[in-house]
């Protein structure tokens, strides 16, 4: 009748199926390993690149198999390392240079931030895993658009693909078994990662957008409802509205800050103005953003438990906040979250996530049904039973079954070194947004860029140590004379000295519109207006250059920038640069200004 099927194996034995078939290769030289607080510091020497350390991920698969071959169900807190787990690494003498840089900027760098060198295990994952950035001389800024993969999922995962047979999930085949197996170990893996208690579930969906309208179109919204999300939101956030405000909700924004995210105490009072007025009103949800993909901003967490003590029902867009940042779904249990898994390690694109409370999930209302969340069609007719697996209710069709084994692998890869990712990046970041604000044109001494962005307030100081903020710089390039040069004409610049940014408002208008200073603008926006009329009551491109690092920037992508930046500040490069841009855009000066 449907697409649906009952599985002859129980879930352990489907489990057991796939830790024989599926081998636990290495991702790289590496094996990084932790000891307790007590355990003696490990090893500083950052020239060696295989340590006698303990492979987490064997361990992991390890512990896995001894809990399945007795007959039990795998332990979610088996697949990621305790957060009780204190990771033990030296600084190196400042005499040894990790990545091979003597250079005196380098030198100079690390007596600044001596902490830095805590962080050289991913130094040697640079060089074992992203050797491709070197070979090519590329210098990729734009994690927050996508973060790179690492040449050893790629390799594991083929290496997977090659050896095995996987089907469609939906049958009992051995091949669809498989399948079935690494979907349920995919789902398993994601709940430890995130630390999600048991009354959570993950739904796979094409990304974190896919999640968030998978929300939107199933939370039952009415009249009496409130749909209160931030400004400084990525267009999947505010597109939510459309469903609300077709059932009659309220949509209630919460202003951004001038550098983004917004005030905790201005959020706090509209969120009790248009609170739930009893327990049997219409349902009210707060969508928050973790940390803006424009702003740099993180807002706070604690604004999801004042929500939800008001009687809302939470949505955490983590898309932008989980690629750099420990979250753990134990302390901050928000009913849904989205997740894009391109963002966090960069391989697979087309999977995402929505970890969501069950309780939540059967609250939703589907608008629809499709092969693969229905177990029986009346056809003529109306009735329709849904899947007896409350998740597969959501999933359309057919899972990407072939990439869910990259997602548990990529994972585990991530989690071995996301503890060092705060500290390296807040390193880098200070120093890059310090050595901008310095920049000056050669000819009248003014300022090069204007950083836009949220900085930083406090400096990480340790190991597993959270940021302030996240890893991204939002910028406007300017002229000599003050005035902004086109980020059109900056994207091609960085293109042709092989770096790449990104520029525009990063589908983040409210965002844009709070750093860029233009939400007056914004409020006299008409039906049908189009983005090109729009920068014409500006007068200017809109948009920023947004500069984003992630898990292998280095000190040599953050001087490149600086190198770059630099060279649009010196007239005679910016001149060259500019008038060969003019002759491939088609564009006279005057009209580029």
């Amino acid at each position: 009748m449907g697409n649906s099927h009952s599985s002859k194996q129980t879930h352990a034995q489907q489990q057991r199926t796939l830790i024989r078939q599926r081998s636990a290769p290495a991702f790289s030289r590496i094996s990084l390993g932790c000891t307790s607080g007590n355990d003696s510091v490990l090893s500083s020497d950052p020239s060696r690149e295989s340590f006698s350390l303990v492979n987490e991920k064997v361990a992991w698969r390890d512990r896995e198999k001894l809990l399945l071959d007795r007959g039990d169900q795998p332990a979610r807190h088996h697949l990621t390392p305790s957060p009780q787990i204190h990771y033990s690494l030296a600084y190196a003498p400042i005499t040894e240079f990790p990545q091979g840089d003597t250079s005196p900027a380098y030198h100079d760098f690390i007596r600044a931030y001596p902490e830095y060198q805590l962080t050289w295990i991913l130094d040697t994952l640079r060089r074992t895993d992203y050797s491709r950035l070197e070979r090519t001389g590329e210098t990729y800024v734009d994690y927050m658009g996508g973060a790179l993969y690492p040449e050893s999922l790629i390799r594991v995962h083929t290496t997977f693909l090659n050896q095995h047979i996987l089907g469609n999930t939906h049958s009992v085949s051995n091949s669809s078994q498989l399948s079935a197996s690494c979907a349920a170990e995919a789902r398993e893996a994601v709940l430890a990662f995130f630390r999600a208690p048991p009354e959570y579930t993950v739904v796979f969906t094409a990304n974190a957008t896919a999640a968030l309208k998978l929300i939107g179109e199933a939370y039952p919204f009415a009249n009496g409802s409130s749909y209160v999300l931030g400004a400084d939101s990525h267009n999947s956030v505010h597109g939510i509205r459309e469903y609300a405000s077709n059932r009659g909700a309220r949509i209630c924004y919460i202003p951004s800050t001038q550098t983004g995210g917004f005030d905790a105490p201005t959020a706090k009072h509209i969120l009790l103005r248009n609170r739930p007025r009893s327990r049997d009103a219409a349902p009210c949800l707060f969508a928050m953003t973790g940390q803006s993909n424009i702003s740099n901003a993180k807002n706070p967490l604690s604004t999801l438990e004042y929500a939800q003590s008001l009687g809302y029902h939470t949505l955490l867009d983590a898309a932008a906040l989980a690629p750099t940042s420990v979250f753990s779904l134990a302390e901050t249990p928000v009913d849904a979250m989205a997740v894009s898994f391109y963002k966090m390690f960069g391989f697979p694109t087309g999977v995402g996530a929505l970890v969501v409370k069950k309780t939540f999930l059967e609250k939703l209302q589907r608008p629809w049904f499709a092969g693969g969340n229905v177990d029986v069609v009346q056809v003529p007719g109306t009735i329709v039973t849904r899947s007896h697996e409350l998740y597969e209710r959501f999933e359309d069709g057919t899972i990407n079954y072939l990439t869910l084994p990259a997602v548990v692998d990529g994972l585990r890869f991530l989690s071995a070194y996301l503890p060092f990712l705060p500290l390296r990046l807040s390193s880098l970041l200070h120093y890059l947004t310090s050595r901008l604000s310095q920049l000056r044109h050669d000819t009248t001494g003014t300022p090069v860029v204007r950083i836009l962005s949220r900085l930083p307030v406090r400096r990480p100081k340790s190991v597993g140590e959270q940021a302030d903020c996240g890893s991204i710089v939002s910028l406007i390039f300017l002229t000599p004379s003050g005035d902004m040069l086109p980020n059109s004409f900056i994207e091609y610049a960085a293109s042709k000295e092989s770096v790449s940014l990104r520029t525009g408002c990063m589908c983040n208008p409210g965002g844009a519109a709070a750093i860029l200073d233009i939400e007056d603008d914004m409020k006299q926006l008409y039906p049908g207006v189009t983005l090109k009329d729009f920068e014409h009551v500006v007068g200017r491109e809109l948009g920023v250059v947004r500069i984003s690092m992630g898990l292998a920037s280095n000190f040599q992508d953050v001087e490149k920038v600086l190198q770059f930046a630099s060279s649009v500040g010196t007239e005679k490069t910016r001149q060259v640069l500019w008038t060969r841009w003019t002759e491939a855009s088609g564009t006279s000066v005057g009209q580029a200004l």
